[in-house]
């Protein structure tokens, strides 16, 4: 286990789990099929109605993954990494580490994954023709499977971000405008239109009778929302930080020591008199790691005396840096993807300088309030 998920393994080398929240929604669906094979079957067993719920159940689950795969395979074939796939309470996500290059390949991502979900639906749908009066357990999750299949399909078509219709329909409008954060403002600005949509629909449902179809309505129709919001934000963000480069924000603050002094020499004449939060190791002019708070709490207090800052420092060769013409909004994903509060800038093996999260959030703000 680790963070909010649950890791089984890895397909096609991509890493795949399962959201605590995704037990939820398998243990309703599971009751939901189970209470319609019992009136579709009543001479059934409890335990036939119960089993044939769970196996539909991981079916259904099982197609999503597949849909997922679809839009992971597109995305490794344009060469963009695929951090993970995960199921959650409202379906499944794969996470891709950076958006395509191209529109081309941004609408072959996104329309991958319904095409996939279309397909089972037909191939479902034909093992129930299949089956129909031979075996009408299967025949009726196949019905069931080949109908939600294609429900799944249509719905990730409604063009709104994040939905794969909001991919598509940023393709085109990126297609058509060559702006990459234009087309990106208005799939989300579509995504929120649908998404308010849902959620008065979902008012309305409940209102009407429907409360736990309305409540679920509604649900689907705040993630949508918030994800927009934050799509929109995203697409503020680029526009404000255009044209900024490492180099610009690159500070010296950081210190440059020896590796031999020991921590206790860091932290008491260093880092505590002088505010800094990190010391970079120093060869002369090479530069060869960096110390910071992280590696400094790994090791207990009554060592530090007698562990020189190169023992605990990362070395430069396993360190995530940028060169000074990255683009900042690129050093923040870097940052974030990496989970490091402070990124060496570096260029043929010479340091320039470093960034540190801080100083880059307080310029992001800046610069979003100034340009809004």
């Amino acid at each position: 286990m680790q963070g909010q998920s649950l890791k089984l393994g890895k397909i096609l080398g991509i890493p795949f789990g399962l959201d605590y929240s995704w037990f939820i929604i398998f243990v309703l669906i599971t009751m939901s099929l189970s209470t319609q094979f019992a009136h579709l079957h009543p001479t059934w067993t409890s335990a036939e109605h119960i089993v044939f719920g769970i196996t539909t159940s991981l079916l259904f689950f099982g197609s999503v993954v597949l849909h997922e795969l679809g839009h992971s395979a597109l995305a490794l074939r344009y060469g963009i990494p695929v951090k993970s796939i995960t199921l959650f309470v409202f379906g499944g996500v794969a996470q891709i580490a950076k958006e395509p290059e191209k529109p081309a390949h941004e609408f072959n991502i996104a329309i991958a994954g319904p095409m996939v979900s279309t397909a089972l639906g037909v191939v479902f749908h034909g093992i129930r023709f299949l089956t129909q009066g031979t075996a009408e357990g299967v025949s009726s999750q196949a019905e069931w499977l080949g109908r939600i299949n294609l429900m799944l399909a249509l719905f990730n078509l409604i063009p709104g971000f994040p939905l794969d219709g909001g991919r598509v329909l940023r393709s085109l409008v990126w297609k058509l405008t060559g702006s990459f954060e234009r087309a990106t403002a208005a799939a989300a600005a579509s995504g929120q239109f649908f998404a308010y949509a849902f959620i008065v629909f979902g008012i309305w449902q409940a209102l009407a009778g429907n409360f736990f179809g309305g409540l679920w309505i509604g649900f689907i129709g705040w993630f949508l929302l918030h994800a927009a919001q934050s799509t929109a934000l995203q697409a503020r963000f680029r526009h404000a930080l255009r044209g900024i480069k490492a180099r610009d924000v690159m500070t010296g603050e950081c210190l440059q020591l020896p590796g031999t002094i020991s921590l206790a020499d860091l932290v008491e004449n260093y880092l505590l008199r002088q505010g800094a939060r990190c010391s970079m190791v120093m060869d002369g002019d090479r530069f060869r790691g960096l110390v910071t708070l992280h590696e400094i709490t790994q090791v207990p207090k009554d060592e530090w005396a007698l562990t020189p800052i190169q023992a605990v420092m990362v070395p430069e060769q396993q360190m995530v840096k940028v060169s000074p013409d990255t683009d900042i909004d690129v050093v923040l994903q870097v940052m974030n993807e990496e989970n490091v509060s402070q990124i060496p800038v570096v260029e043929n093996g010479k340091l320039l300088g470093i960034i540190g999260r801080d100083r880059l959030l307080g310029l992001v703000q800046i610069h979003l309030q100034l340009k809004a």
